[in-house]
């Protein structure tokens, strides 16, 4: 292995060893950042923690999107196919050279107005799923700049081999919210239920618990939310499927 290899392997080994090491999104990011740019070298990277929204992105060196630049790019960004693919497609490390030349770059209007602003003469982005935010699946992307020369095969094997990793623990420090238990059936829902599964009307069943009709539908009304369901069939099949020894009874 060349010296340069090496390097290079030395630098995806940290920011592995930072990620195996990661407990908590907020602090790992800022010091992952100068670790993903040394890994993959270039001067500047874009963290933006859920593609395609507004959340603001975190860079490096900091406060390096204005916000002329972020109105320029959120205005214009929809017409640079690179920024589709990374935020839209599947998101896999790629060079802008890759996928446009030189004047068909130069020839955006987002090049005068975001990219020759910021030095971004040479690009490789990427995205991948990151758990969870709200509840709502979520996709970071990344983007790493330079003014000089292009980014080698080696640079996209390295941003290939981190994507992985990196997904991996933000999907793991960012789980979805496990849903709510369901709140317990009161014994008297129970008995209003049992009745519905035989069969007996709302009149039938207020007669035989001595209860009004309008009680009976007020807690026919609270046992359709607790059983997840939305009318009398489904409800008296959910109790006879599952019944009071699958779920929790009121004390």
């Amino acid at each position: 292995m060349s010296a340069a290899a090496e390097a290079g392997l030395r630098r995806i080994l940290a920011v592995v060893d930072l990620l195996i090491d990661a407990v908590d999104e907020d602090t790992l990011v800022p010091a992952l950042l100068p670790l993903l740019l040394g890994a993959v070298p270039g001067d500047s990277i874009i963290w933006s923690p859920r593609a395609g929204c507004a959340d603001r992105p975190l860079t490096l060196p900091a406060g390096l999107l204005t916000p002329d630049i972020r109105e320029a790019f959120a205005r214009e960004s929809a017409a640079d196919s690179f920024v589709t693919h990374t935020t839209f497609g599947p998101g896999t490390p790629m060079r802008r050279s890759t996928l446009q030349t030189r004047s068909a770059f130069h020839a955006l209007a987002a090049y005068a107005d975001v990219y020759r602003p910021l030095g971004a003469e040479q690009q490789l982005a990427m995205s991948f799923p990151a758990g969870y935010a709200a509840g709502v699946p979520r996709k970071v992307c990344v983007a790493i700049s330079r003014s000089g020369g292009d980014f080698s095969d080696d640079d996209v094997a390295a941003a290939a081999l981190l994507r992985t990793r990196l997904s991996r623990v933000l999907n793991r420090l960012a789980p979805p919210v496990p849903a709510p238990a369901p709140s317990p059936v009161t014994r008297r829902e129970s008995a209003v239920l049992t009745l519905l599964a035989r069969g007996l009307t709302n009149q039938q069943i207020a007669r035989r618990l001595a209860i009004s009709p309008r009680t009976v539908d007020k807690h026919l009304e609270h046992a359709y939310a607790k059983l997840q369901v939305g009318g009398r069939v489904e409800a008296a099949n959910a109790w006879l499927t599952r019944g009071p020894t699958a779920l929790r009874l009121a004390p």
